[in-house]
């Protein structure tokens, strides 16, 4: 039983959401025997009951600071932010969201880009583009959020609103095929709703741990998302995720 438990549980997570007429033929059991797993582990907010299916439980893990969360998957952040950093190109105008990986971003990108434009929300980002000369850095302003080190409206959201980007590297908590792009803040999320509808390409970074999960605020539908960059745990992507969103590049 607790066997045929820890199963469901990763065939979730590869899926992120499952009917349970399916999860009853791939176990090769009944669907009330299904069911009635389902009911222990959604009792023990494992998992998220609907009508017919099964899916990952909603995030409501307490926000992190940056500087807690910059000590998580750290290498994986850094081979995305290389990676992520690699697609911009001269005279661009890019969107840099606060977040330790686009934190990782600014710090990988070439000191020989030669006039690019970066708006960004985080003070400690624009602090880190402080030692590329060709990069003009444009800071939104606004109320200044601590624990992301992070500006939020009033004001942050009229300057992007004036500004258009060739693209944006978008941080957040959660990507799920069904449910997109989200995010623990609400107030952030508001600014990168912003940012989303102001870029022409949304390139969503994130590390493995952010993959099918759903957190409060939404920002985006993946529909939106132009490319995910993230890192590498097995040897396929989950097929759900890349049906979503079929320009995937792991690292």
């Amino acid at each position: 039983m607790e066997s045929r438990r820890s199963e469901i549980l990763s065939l979730v997570q590869q899926h992120g959401e499952l009917p349970v007429t399916e999860l009853s033929k791939l176990l090769g059991v009944s669907e009330v025997t299904v069911r009635s797993d389902l009911k222990v582990l959604a009792d023990a907010g494992q998992v998220r009951r609907t009508r017919g299916s099964v899916r990952l439980p909603l995030d409501v893990r307490r926000e992190s600071p940056l500087e807690q969360t910059r000590h998580e998957h750290t290498a994986a952040k850094r081979r995305i932010g290389r990676a992520a950093a690699a697609l911009v190109r001269d005279g661009e105008t890019v969107f840099l969201d606060v977040g330790s990986t686009t934190t990782e971003v600014a710090r990988a990108l070439s000191p020989t880009l030669q006039g690019v434009t970066i708006v960004t929300n985080g003070l400690n980002i624009a602090l880190e583009l402080e030692r590329l000369s060709g990069v003009r850095v444009i800071v939104t302003g606004g109320t200044l959020r601590p624990l992301q080190h992070s500006l939020v409206s009033p004001y942050a959201l009229d300057v992007l609103k004036h500004i258009h980007a060739d693209r944006l590297f978008l941080g957040c908590n959660g990507v799920h095929p069904e449910h997109g792009v989200t995010n623990a803040n609400h107030e952030e999320a508001e600014v990168k709703r912003v940012m989303v509808a102001q870029a022409r390409e949304v390139i969503v970074v994130a590390d493995h741990s952010k993959l099918f999960q759903v957190s409060r605020a939404h920002v985006a539908p993946t529909g939106r998302v132009s490319a995910l960059v993230t890192n590498r745990r097995g040897p396929e992507p989950p097929e759900a995720l890349h049906r979503a969103i079929p320009n995937l590049h792991l690292v």
